[in-house]
């Protein structure tokens, strides 16, 4: 491979790489947005905590 493919290779990874984090940072705040505004959850950083998420699992679940 040449120089100039393995730049191309590398920037088309960064921009791949990139969408993915832009995506992850929309997902949560479409997930804050609709805790605290929509479902009256109170407050919106709460919705990313580990045990809100065991707990929504747990409701569908039945464990």
């Amino acid at each position: 491979m040449t120089r100039e493919s393995m730049l191309y290779v590398g920037r088309q990874l960064l921009f791949v790489l990139l969408i993915l984090i832009l995506a992850c940072v929309i997902f949560a705040i479409g997930l804050m947005v609709g805790y605290s505004v929509v479902g009256d959850g109170g407050n919106a950083m709460s919705v990313l905590s580990v045990d809100k998420w065991q707990e929504i699992i747990s409701k569908f679940t039945g464990k």
